[in-house]
Formats: structure tokens, sequence, C-alpha cells
């Protein structure tokens, strides 16, 4: 094996000589390295770039940032998105947007409120985890916004109010006043997620679902006074619910603060 040999001034033996395998070892084991799939490394710069649009602007993020951020050269970044970083940008927010447009994906069995508690919970543990890619998702006014970033974005709102409409099981298409209704409602909760991130995640994820659950059952409770198709979900719902269920239990937090207001009627 071949050595690099030191030699003392004072000393002409060979008792300093360092082999290749010792300076090797006086630095520690070679770092391996693993050459990424195309899929594995566009996952990484996405994430790096999902990070990076949630805690600025996103005309304030350059692609020298995003290489920075995922450890790696620029030209890497072009290679993957040589359309920029519009590309990137758009790219970003599909990902961010697929993965929460399967959130509303729910088995249609069991009580109306049920399954919305359901999917209430894996939207808001989306929140929760990624946080930053749901601020990008939902970041508005920028100056590289689009029609097909609006579209995006329009989209998963739109697929959410599609899951809901579908647990309905309506016999016939859903009349305007009922789409509106869903759509206010996602409208609602993706306002109070950004909300709730701007609140330092309070109040507890728990809180905040029953709570969202609770609006959809007064938004729709309204609209049923208004509208026959509303009125005969509603019927079609409560028949499934029970005493112990979120229906109940807001009930009987309601009741007795409108029981005074007999004189309405």
């Amino acid at each position: 094996m071949a050595s690099v040999f030191v030699r003392s001034r004072t000393d002409s033996s060979y008792e300093n000589t360092v082999t290749l395998r010792d300076m090797t070892s006086a630095v520690g084991p070679t770092r391996a390295y693993r050459r990424l799939s195309v899929e594995e490394r566009k996952s990484q710069l996405l994430d790096a770039a999902l990070n990076l649009f949630a805690h600025r602007a996103p005309e304030e993020v350059s692609l020298d940032d995003v290489a920075e951020a995922a450890g790696v050269s620029r030209p890497l970044v072009y290679r993957y998105f040589p359309g920029g970083k519009q590309q990137l940008y758009e790219a970003a927010l599909r990902t961010a947007a697929a993965d929460l447009e399967q959130c509303f994906a729910e088995p249609q069995d069991g009580p109306l409120t049920r399954r919305l508690s359901r999917a209430i919970d894996r939207y808001l543990a989306f929140v929760d985890e990624h946080d930053a890619g749901f601020s990008a998702l939902l970041q508005g006014g920028s100056v590289i916004e689009t029609s097909r970033t609006t579209a995006i974005v329009d989209g998963v709102r739109r697929s959410a109010a599609g899951h809901v409409l579908a647990h309905m099981e309506l016999p016939e298409p859903p009349g305007p006043r009922l789409r509106m209704t869903v759509r206010m409602w996602i409208t609602a909760v993706e306002a109070a997620s950004l909300i709730w991130l701007d609140e330092d995640k309070q109040p507890p994820l728990d809180e905040l679902r029953d709570w969202l659950v609770e609006q959809f059952l007064a938004q729709i409770a309204a609209t049923a006074g208004r509208d026959p198709q509303t009125a005969a979900v509603v019927r079609r719902a409560l028949a499934l619910e029970s005493a112990d269920g979120p229906v109940g239990e807001l009930a009987r937090r309601v009741l007795p603060v409108v029981a005074e207001a007999g004189h309405l009627l």
C-alpha cells in the first residue's frame, strides 16, 4: 500500500511514518453520498421552495435562495425547473394542493357530522404539520400570481366543496343556495386555519375542529329556513344523529342562550 512519509529533522528512522489509512482514520469516516432519483430531487426542491414561499413573499424568493435551502447548485434547480421560479412556484402549489384535496375524501358512512369531523381532523393535521406549505398555497396578491396559480388554489376549494356535497347524497343536483352555503363554509374553514396559525395555533386542534363543524351546522340550518332542498338535507342528516353527537351537544349549549327569545316567535 502507498504511504506518505514524514521524517523528523533529528531522527532518520521511519518511526514517524504515516500511511494513507492513518490519515483517513484521523479525520473520521468518509461521508457517503447517494445520488437522488429524479422524483426525490424534485421533492427536495419543492419542499425547500414551499418553506421559503411561506415565510417570504414569492417575489422576494430567488432561485439562489431555493438552491441554498436545498443544498444544491442554481443550475441544478434550472435543470429540474427550466421555466425558472414561476414554474417552481406553480409546482409547489400543485404539490400542496394535491395533498390538501385528499383531506376531505371520506367514506360515506355514518352521521354527516362524524364524517365532517374526520375530514376536518385531517385538514387541520395538514395545516399543523405543513403550516409553511399551507400558507404558501393560500398566499395571494403576489406579483407572480397568475391565472394558473389562482386556478390551483380555487381547485382545492371546489374539490373540498364537492366532497362535502357528495356526503349529502342528494337525489338531484345541488341548487345554488346549497352550493353557496357549502362553499361559504369551506371559505370559513380556510380563513379559520390561517387565523389559527397567526394566533400561535390556539385554540387546541380538537376544539377548533368541533367549532368548525358547529359552524357548518349553523350555516346549513340557516339556509334550510329558506331553501327546501337544504331543509331536506338537514332532515336526513338529523335522522342519523345521536343525542351524544355534535348536534345534540350543540343544541344543549345553544338552547339556554335562546330560551328567552320566545317573544320573537
